[in-house]
């Protein structure tokens, strides 16, 4: 990467191009530091949109929805010369085309852990409870009181927690679910130190396999990249035993959604809680027919403390780039 050593100019007021509507507070500061164009509208972008701005801008600031590919990393403008992602996932960006560009590609890791560490506990204690159903019946209009069978679900504490992933959020994750009675199991990369390893009671499966058949509630917390495309195929779903449930609020693209399925309809998963999907906002029917299924709108990560976050870390990369400096959050090699 001969590019990536060379001194980097300074550029004192770059041009950026903003492709989604972020809070007043980020596009108005924005406005204010730099150059810069926000889409004020919230609608994302055509790719003919994205093609032009990336043809006239030092700067681009995407977001999750848009497919910034190689294609239109390729016919970018010269001036482009880095992207600055509104989000900590990056896997919508060709990273090997930006970097054979000598574009830098940054993103904003650790401001959204807590909020998607939250919304993961809500929904591992909501789907096993069946907490959107119980309230789906009141709104019905149809639930006639309480009874000693009504709306039977089963205990968190004392099952077995699975955790894919035991990066920020996963570990955030952790510390929440051992206050709900869960022990800790994980498969990662690499295994934690020792000593964090005991903080978090957690035990470590070098088999991804192995854990799968070991536990009663799956939550998955790993970046999707070409490792992780359909990480739970059909193969490892029909190692988790009938009464698992399984949490994604990772990323769509991650679970194969034809597997999972027919893996609830045929009754070998107990149920699942989905913050993701493959296709959005398009959701597979089959899915949204499923008592056992609670579904949220790419969420996790929605709190207006993480918003202003974000966009804080966006302009904060920005501002070191535009000095001269490599950005504290910038995208390396073990993203590819």
């Amino acid at each position: 990467m001969p590019e990536m050593r060379r001194p980097m100019p300074k550029v004192p007021h770059p041009k950026v191009i903003v492709t989604r509507e972020l809070s007043d507070q980020v596009m108005d500061r924005m406005e204010q530091l730099f150059d810069t164009t926000n889409n004020r509208q919230d609608i994302p972008m055509t790719r003919d949109q994205l093609a032009a701005a990336m043809a006239d801008c030092d700067v681009l600031v995407p977001t999750v929805t848009d497919d910034i590919d190689a294609g239109l990393i390729e016919g970018a403008g010269e001036r482009l010369r880095l992207i600055a992602n509104f989000g900590a996932g990056v896997n919508h960006i060709a990273l090997k085309a930006a970097r054979a560009r000598g574009i830098i590609v940054t993103n904003t890791p650790g401001v959204l852990t807590e909020d998607t560490a939250d919304m993961t506990m809500a929904l591992i204690v909501s789907v096993p409870r069946r907490l959107a159903e119980g309230e789906k019946l009141v709104r019905s209009g149809q639930w006639k009181g309480w009874s000693p069978g009504g709306m039977l679900g089963h205990r968190i504490g004392g099952k077995a927690l699975g955790i894919i992933g035991m990066g920020r959020i996963g570990q955030a994750v952790a510390l929440r679910a051992r206050a709900f009675g869960l022990s800790i199991h994980y498969h990662n990369r690499h295994r934690l130190p020792a000593v964090l390893e005991a903080q978090l009671a957690a035990t470590w499966h070098e088999s991804l396999d192995a854990m799968l058949a070991a536990v009663d509630i799956l939550t998955i917390h790993t970046p999707r990249n070409a490792d992780s495309e359909s990480l739970l195929d059909a193969r490892r779903i029909a190692l988790l035993r009938p009464h698992v449930f399984l949490i994604n609020a990772a990323r769509g693209g991650i679970v194969d959604e034809d597997a999972l399925v027919d893996a609830l309809e045929a009754g070998r998963l107990a149920g699942a809680g989905l913050d993701v999907w493959k296709h959005e906002p398009q959701i597979d029917p089959r899915l949204l027919a499923l008592p056992n299924v609670v579904m949220l709108p790419h969420m996790g990560s929605a709190t207006y403390e993480g918003r202003l976050a974000t966009g804080d870390k966006v302009i904060t990369n920005i501002r070191v780039w535009a000095d001269g400096h490599r950005p504290p959050d910038q995208v390396l090699e073990g993203w590819i």
